[in-house]
């Protein structure tokens, strides 16, 4: 055999492992990096960035590479059996003194492992680890033979990605394409190597991991208990509300219909001293406001979502059964992102 054939497969192997590189390389870059390196005018940045920005580019890209990994095995696979199994076969069987068909099977399965154990290690192992970590190097690395793979795979891919949503949706699977996701954990991970490696202070990293959590913390964990909050009677006589009020240091209270469980309404101090002094004593159903209700089991960033869309501070949370078990406010939720958040005193209402 001639050195040609070893630089064929050479080269097959090479393939192999640009398109492994290049596949675990674009789904593993951070695309905020990507969009940071082309705004300084990184050209290889600026090409791939198109790529790794939606979901439906990133999969031609992904399915290009996996075209180009099945063409080059199977191409690896065709080459040394045309070129090293049969040319190899007469001198095994005179070797070893076997029949024709017996050296060429022999032949075959050894040329089959030898070259395939050399794959997995050198042409996809390597440059998946190598990828994995270096993904924004290994990506710009690949890009151009990748943009070239995509003008030459085109066709085929819009029928192989065409083919592969029919049968998710035969097997009642979304098509979500790839993106880049990560974990809690992972992300927890890379803001610990971000403290140690300098980039961010101890205290950066314990509010990042308190902001990172906050989603696993509902707003039962953050409520305070409905037997802990200071609250009027819907139909408390004029001198037991100002009482109520003038002993609270809180300026937001609920307001309760019969049990405490079942809250109608929000009495705002300034608003029954601005009504008093224009109107008089006034029930409370007059001075109170509407109140906003959350379930218990609601995430607390979610609870800062309803807030600031309801443009409210405060509001009751309620369990299964839709009855009120306890009040949150905004200031519960930021001071546990802050790390401020103590138990609340005996007779806690809502604050400005």
């Amino acid at each position: 055999m001639s050195s040609g054939v070893w630089v064929v497969i050479g080269l097959l192997i090479a393939a192999n492992a640009l398109y492994v590189a290049a596949e675990f390389g674009a789904v593993g870059v951070r695309r905020s990096r990507v969009r940071r390196m082309s705004d300084d005018g990184n050209l290889l940045a600026q090409r791939l960035l198109p790529y790794v920005e939606t979901p439906a580019a990133l999969d031609r890209y992904v399915g290009a590479s996996q075209i180009g990994i099945t063409l080059s095995s199977l191409m690896l696979g065709a080459y040394a059996q045309a070129f090293v199994t049969i040319p190899v076969a007469p001198l095994v069987a005179q070797w070893f003194g076997l029949s024709t068909t017996a050296a060429l099977t022999t032949t075959t399965v050894v040329v089959l492992v030898a070259l395939t154990s050399v794959q997995v290690i050198i042409g996809e192992l390597v440059p998946k680890a190598l990828a994995l970590q270096y993904p924004t190097e290994i990506a710009l690395a690949t890009v151009l033979p990748m943009e070239l793979s995509l003008r030459i795979y085109r066709p085929f891919l819009a029928l192989l990605n065409g083919a592969a949503s029919l049968a998710l949706r035969l097997v009642g699977a979304g098509d979500q394409g790839h993106r880049h996701l990560h974990s809690p954990e992972e992300i927890d991970l890379l803001i610990s190597e971000s403290r140690d490696g300098g980039l961010l202070e101890p205290e950066e990293q314990q509010r990042l991991r308190r902001a990172l959590r906050l989603g696993l913390r509902t707003s039962r964990d953050l409520m305070v208990p409905l037997d802990r909050i200071t609250m009027l009677r819907l139909d408390a006589p004029w001198d037991e509300v100002v009482r109520t009020v003038a002993a609270s240091p809180y300026s937001r209270l609920p307001v309760y219909h019969g049990a405490p469980e079942v809250v109608v309404g929000i009495l705002r101090v300034k608003d029954l001293v601005d009504r008093y002094v224009v109107e008089g004593p006034l029930p409370l159903d007059r001075l109170m406001r509407p109140v906003v209700f959350v379930q218990d089991s609601l995430a607390a960033d979610r609870v800062v979502t309803q807030l600031r869309e309801k443009r409210v501070h405060s509001a009751i949370v309620t369990g299964a059964a839709g009855r009120a078990v306890g009040l949150i406010t905004i200031q519960d939720v930021l001071g546990e992102l802050l790390g401020t958040r103590t138990a609340a005193p005996a007779g806690a209402g809502a604050s400005a």
